[in-house]
């Protein structure tokens, strides 16, 4: 079998830069084949890459503990479609050969024997003893399709992510920074479908809010390229302190949904890059499910989401639903499928499971099956605390204002806290080159521990948001509940209550003063 030495040599990378150097010059070879039609197409042809070098790196690290100790170690993948049995030598299968033993279903193999091309054999892998890992690569490898024309180049692409050591902490710990740039990219071409990235504070802040506890399960239904689960994965990591800890994070803790191809394979190395062995992530829309027949065994403690919303669901998917609500838009849809599938209160779960749900403003005053919705939300479980999202937070992707809301099982609903997040001081909105950070919340963490109404933050009964006609039929439920210590909002009270407002809060004051000058005259005695 032919070989063509290519002139791409790396020394083993230690350093951010050095790495850094190298993704991007991945990229850059990418740039010149015929076959990649901009970064939609580079992104997931370099991750499928990556991710073949990350699952034999992580494997070798296994055999080793596994000789240590005595026992023998089963790779997923046998050879010679291991990495490094036909990717690991420089002057390997390249060329007019390398393409068609990765995109062909029969082909000449490395090792000279005819048998299944690449994909074709990881499409064919199936899980045996218990062990996913064969499966979550089968379903990876399904939607994945190599679009390089140019073996020559790709055998370049190659040898420079062979400089990647995925059994190196501090080069795990760096790549998953460059591999959260490389999905910020991704965000360009996916924000026209409904789908938007969520940024990393919000994800950060409302993982922190919810607060997981190890020995709870923790779901994302619409989990795109992981961002949430990863962030609590970190956030229950950290609470690990027993062998038996980590075996309960590692099989029995995060769980995702997802049913496009190329988020679903950036979720699954997402979350391997982050520690997680055998991501628990199904293949396939997870509103396909008629929500009447979800019963206690499918109910989680936690999730935490951001679903896609302005996007319209098929006929099939709205029979899932019941007839009163049933309707296309997506984040509605989504919206009852976490209200059932949190967990019933009782049973040690004094407030049962709990959700942290992204959802765009219309959903806040909508009526109709939107209005039924939120009814539900409001009469069966605790909407306690509604988080309004200031302008810009996903820019440039969409400006549709959005909000955050927490609810739980524990319900019905009695009152509702409102904090409204305030932009820095002098910005009018975010953007691409200033996005929100997550510093930012710390005022309003610091209140969700302790709350009182301030400039910021006030509540509403419940009651009042439901308008119900005389016969008691439902009109209207508004959660659109404006801020009514804004200042804006004082600059537009009719002139008597301007007034009332105004002498209302002058009294306090006197009161305050004259506490504190209480307090100074006991001190001077």
């Amino acid at each position: 079998m032919g070989r063509q030495k290519t002139t791409t040599e790396q020394k083993p990378l230690t350093t951010a830069q050095q790495l850094g150097s190298l993704v991007k010059s991945a990229r850059d070879i990418m740039r010149k084949d015929k076959g990649l039609n901009g970064d939609l197409d580079r992104l997931p042809m370099l991750t499928w890459v990556m991710f073949l070098k990350f699952l034999d790196d992580s494997e070798k690290v296994e055999e080793t503990r596994a000789a240590l100790s005595g026992k023998k170690y089963k790779s997923a993948i046998d050879p010679p479609y291991r990495w490094r049995d036909w990717a690991a030598q420089k002057d390997g299968i390249t060329g007019n050969e390398l393409i068609p033993f990765i995109n062909n279903d029969e082909a000449i193999r490395p090792d000279g024997k005819r048998g299944p091309g690449l994909f074709a054999y990881l499409r064919s892998l199936q899980g045996r003893n218990g062990d996913r890992r064969r499966d979550v690569i089968a379903t990876v490898f399904s939607g994945v399709t190599n679009r390089m024309i140019s073996g020559y180049l790709l055998r370049d692409v190659i040898n420079l992510i062979d400089g990647i050591h995925f059994d190196s902490t501090d080069e795990i710990h760096t790549l998953g920074h460059l591999y959260e740039s490389m999905l910020r990219e991704m965000r360009d071409a996916a924000g026209d479908s409904g789908e938007f990235y969520t940024p990393r504070p919000v994800v950060k802040f409302m993982v922190a809010a919810i607060d997981p506890q190890l020995g709870e399960t923790v779901l994302d239904p619409a989990c795109g390229t992981g961002g949430f689960l990863a962030e609590a994965y970190q956030h229950l990591e950290k609470q690990c302190k027993t062998v038996k800890d980590k075996t309960t994070l590692q099989e029995k803790s995060i769980f995702g949904g997802e049913a496009k191809p190329l988020p679903y394979m950036l979720s699954q190395m997402n979350l391997l890059l982050h520690g997680l062995h055998s991501p628990n992530i199904a293949y396939g829309n997870s509103l396909a499910v008629k929500i009447t027949e979800i019963g206690d065994k499918d109910r989680v403690d936690v999730i935490l989401t951001n679903p896609p919303f302005g996007g319209e669901e098929e006929a099939g998917i709205r029979s899932n639903f019941p007839a009163d609500k049933q309707t296309s838009e997506t984040a509605l849809l989504f919206l009852q499928l976490i209200m059932r599938k949190l967990r019933r209160s009782g049973s040690g779960h004094e407030k049962g499971g709990r959700a942290a749900v992204v959802v765009p403003n219309g959903t806040l005053f909508g009526d109709g099956v939107c209005g039924r919705i939120k009814h539900e939300l409001l009469t069966e479980f605790n909407l306690h605390t509604i988080v309004r999202l200031p302008n810009g937070v996903f820019a440039p992707y969409t400006s549709i204002p959005t909000n955050l809301l927490f609810f739980d099982r524990a319900g019905p609903t009695k009152t509702i806290w409102y904090y409204e997040q305030p932009l820095p001081e002098g910005r009018k909105n975010y953007s691409k080159t200033k996005p929100i950070q997550f510093e930012e919340f710390a005022d309003c963490l610091a209140w969700w521990k302790k709350r009182k109404e301030n400039d910021r933050a006030w509540k509403v009964s419940a009651k009042d948001v439901i308008k119900l006609d005389d016969a008691g039929n439902l009109i209207s439920v508004n959660l659109d509940v404006k801020n009514p210590n804004a200042a804006e909002a004082l600059e537009h009270l009719p002139p008597d209550k301007l007034v009332e407002d105004i002498l209302t809060k002058e009294r306090r004051i006197i009161e305050i003063m004259g506490e504190i000058k209480g307090v100074l005259a006991g001190g001077a005695r």
